[in-house]
């Protein structure tokens, strides 16, 4: 299972690649930071939701894994490129530019959904799988950091949002080609015989669709807030999502490992969340009182590195704890809802579970929240 790793890790590398450049696009297009991350978050987790679940539908459980998630790979690159050329047409479209900018993004977003759920069914032909499904999750997150830091620091500073585009699809082919090989040499998921598909606990998938909402309509809100300090910039954007990425990464791996030695994972599940609670009050109290009055100037360093590098150890000492507990929260939801089933449609339900409540939490707190707590703010004064 160890050579799944690196396909998980380059999958998420290209995929926020993808993110952090569409994001520029649509700022030019759309005109509105606002309008272009809402049509952003919306697309972008909506196809990936979307895709999770239209996967163990198109794919039967007999199609070797590594196979199908070559073709998903290729899909993406091809899909990623045909964006760039799309996108910049928009901008001569009077009305409705934000569907047609949508419509460009939604196709390579569906196939990123599917992945996971293709790399899941490989983790069938071994004990632990779904401790194995969460280590997937953990490379795919800790790629996603990557993807999101050399994006935007390093490929769009550097050489712009083409060669960025090109290295990203290039990850996706090198991917489809390293799955090819593989299918040939691992054990095929369908060596083992499953329980029939059958539902899990309404109580799991409704938890993690509410860890889910929490997460994204907290990150919508401390994206805001830590914009204020940082500075409203691709960078900022880079950091604070990376940061995130980081926390969900690293909390995903620890979930998992916990996912081997808990005896009631619905439980640590409980736990987790409860735990979560506490840490957004710890992040709320930091951003709101603590980091502005750190005894250190930002703005006082001559090199801009060791500015991002103040930036980055802010927002890691806010937002790491929440993140750290959300994280785990995903292989646990897994572990307490497996049954037998197949393996894909358990990660499909889990994780498009997650994505639907992430969508809603995102959009309800930028698009309703937020502004409601503006007007009311401004109203008082």
């Amino acid at each position: 299972m160890l050579f799944v790793l690196p396909l998980a890790f380059g999958s998420g590398a290209a995929a926020l690649i993808f993110e952090v450049v569409w994001f520029q696009q649509l700022e030019l297009v759309m005109g509105s930071t606002a309008a272009s991350l809402a049509i952003l978050l919306t697309t972008f987790m909506g196809g990936m939701c979307l895709g999770s679940l239209l996967l163990p539908r198109f794919a039967p459980a007999e199609a070797h894994p590594m196979r199908v998630y070559a073709l998903i790979e290729f899909g993406i690159g091809v899909f990623g490129i045909l964006v760039l050329r799309l996108i910049p047409m928009v901008s001569g479209i009077a009305a409705l530019r934000g569907v047609v900018a949508a419509a460009c993004v939604l196709p390579p977003t569906l196939l990123m959904g599917a992945t996971l759920p293709a790399l899941a069914r490989q983790a069938a032909a071994v004990k632990r799988r779904v401790s194995w499904i969460g280590f997937f999750y953990c490379a795919n997150l800790v790629g996603a950091v990557l993807g999101c830091l050399l994006a935007g620091f390093h490929l769009m500073r550097q050489y712009g949002v083409a060669a960025a585009t090109y290295a990203a699809a290039a990850i996706n082919l090198l991917m489809a080609a390293t799955a090819v090989v593989f299918a040939g040499k691992s054990v095929r998921a369908d060596h083992v015989k499953e329980l029939p598909a059958t539902s899990g606990p309404g109580a799991i998938y409704a938890a993690i669709a509410l860890s889910g909402l929490c997460a994204l309509g907290a990150e919508a809100i401390w994206t805001r807030l830590l914009a204020l300090l940082f500075g409203a910039s691709v960078y900022a954007f880079s950091i604070i999502l990376a940061v995130f990425l980081i926390g969900l990464g690293t909390g995903s791996g620890a979930g998992s490992f916990l996912c081997r030695i808990v005896t009631q994972p619905r439980r640590a599940l409980g736990w987790c969340q409860l735990l979560a609670a506490y840490a957004i009050a710890w992040t709320a109290y930091n951003l709101g009182a603590a980091l502005p009055n750190w005894p250190i100037n930002p703005l006082l360093p001559p090199n801009i590195w060791l500015h991002f590098e103040i930036d980055f150890a802010r927002a890691v000492w806010a937002l790491l704890p929440a993140t750290l507990l959300w994280g785990a929260s995903f292989p646990l939801a897994l572990a307490a809802a497996s049954n037998g089933q197949d393996t894909g449609r358990l990660t499909s339900g889990i994780y498009a579970a997650n994505t639907l409540g992430a969508i809603i939490g995102a959009l309800s707190t930028s698009l309703f929240l937020i502004s409601w707590v503006d007007h009311n703010t401004r109203s008082k004064c």
